[in-house]
């Protein structure tokens, strides 16, 4: 591939793929309602007193994941910085001060080549991305609830021609939703309980105290049960999966020195953060929620590449 998409030939066929791409009215209408998603997001979280900031590019501090990823490195000005695979730590420090804040966060994240046969992922996305200083995971839990609900009910009542042309009949999600332990959920379905639960859910459903290991350092261990983390991640029915990601934060500078430590990683890996906590911080909690995935769900596709106008699909050099 690397050497590939440098030739006319690759270049002239994946220009001809996105003019059909825009071009398919399935993607036009995807498009219609992802905007309205933007929007009544944006709505809701400004009534509930959060401020929008502005994402962060590129900077020396960004997510490590749990998982593999191409990492490219910029070195610039005597120092090298990365993409940002997600505004984890800026998102901790900026509510400190400005308490409640919510980002529409471009997200780069060079996944490997295996990802494309899911459907769910693209290397280039946004995240809606939300914290909230001195908020406990249920009060996150509750907002997040109450943030689908009330998107799905607005496009459900301004956008009826919408979900029309997709066959889409939301129903009206109540809550609280639903929710399951990793550990029960292991128990129950296996390895693969995650596609399992959403394919047999009905409901949205909470996915709750994720061990250690399955997650990064930052996210919050409970004081008394040492391995498992305060983290609650949200799963789609009808077996779309994974809706969104958060949890309570490590904000203790010992804490998150221990936690470092535990995932193997190394405190040079994290100087600024480390820095940055030595002055002091507070608890707080967050989740993210993709937009493309939002889309994809209320809208019924398939595959997640038909939710972008300029889809980036893992493996492939694309306009």
């Amino acid at each position: 591939m690397e050497i590939a998409y440098k030739s006319n030939d690759y270049v002239k066929k994946e220009v001809e793929l996105a003019m059909k791409h825009l071009a398919d009215k399935k993607v036009q209408h995807a498009i219609k309602v992802q905007s309205f998603i933007r929007s009544y997001v944006t709505d809701f979280l400004r009534s509930k007193g959060y401020i929008e900031i502005s994402p962060i590019i590129i900077s020396p501090l960004t997510d490590p994941l749990n998982h593999p990823v191409y990492d490219p490195k910029i070195s610039a000005y005597g120092g090298d910085m990365w993409i940002t695979k997600s505004m984890i730590f800026h998102k901790q420090i900026a509510v400190q001060e400005l308490k409640k804040i919510f980002i529409m966060s471009p997200n780069i994240r060079l996944e490997k080549e295996e990802k494309a046969e899911t459907g769910r992922h693209l290397y280039e996305f946004t995240q809606i991305d939300i914290e909230a200083l001195e908020k406990t995971r249920e009060d996150m839990m509750d907002l997040a609830e109450d943030l689908i609900i009330y998107t799905i009910k607005r496009i459900k009542e301004e956008h009826p021609e919408e979900l029309e042309y997709f066959g889409r009949d939301l129903p009206d999600y109540q809550k609280p939703f639903p929710k399951i332990t990793y550990a029960e959920a292991e128990e129950k379905y296996g390895k693969d309980f995650e596609r399992i639960i959403s394919k047999e859910s009905k409901t949205p459903i909470w996915l709750i105290d994720i061990p250690l290991k399955e997650r990064e350092f930052y996210d919050r261990e409970y004081p008394d049960k040492p391995g498992i983390l305060r983290d609650m991640d949200l799963i789609w029915p009808e077996g779309y999966q994974e809706a969104s990601s958060g949890e309570e934060r490590e904000y203790e500078l010992d804490r998150i020195i221990e936690r470092i430590h535990k995932k193997w990683q190394t405190e040079e890996q994290f100087k600024w953060f480390i820095e940055l906590a030595k002055h002091g911080i507070k608890m707080s909690t967050g989740f993210g929620i993709g937009i493309e995935r939002f889309t994809r769900f209320v809208c019924g596709l398939e595959r997640i590449e038909d939710t972008s106008p300029f889809p980036k699909i893992p493996g492939k050099v694309s306009l």
